[in-house]
């Protein structure tokens, strides 16, 4: 039994959602997300309140139940408040540079690294070493804030790299001179 999959949704104040075929459109004030729903999962509409429904009770259903519940709340959140990710980069003359649609990190690489901002998203450049991602699509946000990471993850001697902000970095000790 999916408790998450169960939960009934209250669709907020100024939020629209619109049910064909299998996607889900969901329009609200910061802007509109689109969703396929999995064939098994059926959901309703009801006095404001959105529901979601297994067909039958195979593996795959009991699986997507409670994901689609999560990713159809997580497009409530979206569309009303919006999501972020912030990141900050650790070390000597490490820095990021956001330039309208580029952002360009300098990791100890002879070269900056430049990523292009994907449509959906911003990037706000909060000092030289903090950056927040901000957009209305949760997986958007954490995939490009992954990908900003990979470029250069942190290290575990001197915690040198790229990490979320508030993340920690397991240190290790490293040679002790005998």
């Amino acid at each position: 039994m999916s408790r998450i999959g169960n939960r009934p949704l209250s669709i907020p104040e100024g939020v629209t959602v619109e049910l064909k075929d299998n996607k889900i459109i969901v329009k609200g004030p910061k802007g509109e997300l689109t969703d396929t729903v999995n064939k098994l999962i059926e959901i309703k509409i009801e006095d404001n309140i959105l529901t979601t429904n297994r067909k039958n009770d195979s593996k795959k259903a009991r699986e997507m139940h409670g994901t689609s519940n999560a990713n159809v709340k997580n497009m409530f959140i979206g569309v009303t408040e919006g999501f972020s990710k912030g990141l900050e980069i650790v070390g000597v003359g490490y820095r990021f540079n956001v330039n309208s649609n580029k952002l360009a990190i300098n990791a100890g690489f002879s070269h900056p690294v430049e990523l292009v901002i994907p449509e959906g998203l911003t990037v706000e450049s909060i000092s030289n070493t903090e950056i927040l991602v901000k957009g209305i699509s949760k997986f958007l946000v954490g995939e490009f804030a992954a990908k900003i990471r990979e470029k250069r993850k942190p290290e575990p001697y001197k915690g040198k790299g790229i990490k979320y902000k508030g993340e920690h970095i397991r240190r290790k000790e490293g040679k002790k001179a005998s």
